[in-house]
């Protein structure tokens, strides 16, 4: 990648001295890390043997064995009039769906009923398994397909993140975290920003210097009044990695102050374990992380 970009004046400003990691890969692996993992000459490979504990320590790979496991058993999932999974069956999967930073309690205090468009976990590994063709619609019910009955056998379980992973980075539109500002951006440059995480994440980092190290940035970033890049960052690719069991997180708070809070990722061991990367730097030979 050229790096005459860090001389720009506005380039510049926005990294305030940070140098970004992807600075340091030669042009021929910058394109393979543009390419999705099992494509032709991607330099990006996921793990497809994970254990059972290695599967439980992602939310979205964990929780989606349960979405399939009580779609699987007849008649399936209940569905309200509209193709939404009814109010019984959310309040079941309440019960069931543990998820990061989410307190149900917090959350629904206020509510006598949820509905599935309350309950975001649920709402977004649905999306997950229906982008995935893991459900299909039968008599007023949602059921497991044939692809999503086969995702829970025993051989195939191991590769159930991969998956999931593979789908909801490269071909789910996560815009929508974060209302869209700035498009899909940083999404269409995943595997530069794993890549950069990967070398720039190994301690606990807050998101406004991840996302200068790990980050291409585009125009309306350069040009936004306040530093809504490090918001799309977080929304769209650190906290998505979070819920994949891929990084930790923790907050704190700001001296000084009743309300606000600072918050900070680094990678868990499970990142590693996953991705890994074939790449060539500027100044090296090819390296394997």
């Amino acid at each position: 990648m050229n790096s005459d970009m860090l001389e720009i004046p506005d380039v510049k400003a926005w990294l305030g001295g940070i140098e970004p990691a992807w600075t340091l890969l030669d042009h021929d692996t910058f394109v393979a890390l543009h390419r999705p993992p099992m494509a032709p000459g991607s330099a990006i490979h996921l793990a497809r043997d994970l254990s059972p504990d290695e599967i439980g320590q992602s939310a979205v790979a964990s929780r989606m064995a349960i979405l399939l496991r009580g779609a699987k058993e007849a008649p399936g999932l209940k569905l309200t009039a509209t193709g939404n999974l009814s109010r019984g069956v959310v309040a079941d999967m309440l019960d069931r769906f543990a998820w990061p930073a989410f307190h149900k309690e917090k959350a629904f205090r206020f509510n006598k009923v949820v509905n599935e468009h309350d309950f975001f976990p649920l709402l977004f590994i649905r999306q997950i398994a229906e982008a995935m063709r893991f459900l299909r619609k039968s008599k007023g019910h949602v059921r497991a397909s044939p692809l999503g009955r086969a995702a829970l056998d025993d051989a195939n379980l191991p590769a159930l993140q991969a998956l999931l992973f593979h789908a909801t980075m490269w071909h789910v539109d996560l815009s929508d975290f974060g209302r869209g500002l700035h498009g899909c951006w940083p999404q269409g440059d995943m595997g530069v920003v794993l890549w950069s995480l990967s070398v720039a994440a190994n301690d606990w980092q807050s998101p406004e210097r991840l996302t200068r190290m790990c980050t291409i940035p585009i125009n309306s970033v350069l040009a936004a009044e306040w530093d809504s890049s490090s918001m799309m960052m977080e929304a769209r690719i650190l906290r998505t990695l979070h819920w994949f069991g891929l990084l930790d997180h923790k907050r704190e708070a700001i001296k000084g102050q009743r309300f606000g809070e600072l918050h900070y990722y680094r990678k868990t061991a499970l990142f590693d374990r996953f991705i890994s990367f074939d790449v060539k730097t500027k100044a090296s030979a090819a390296i394997r992380h």
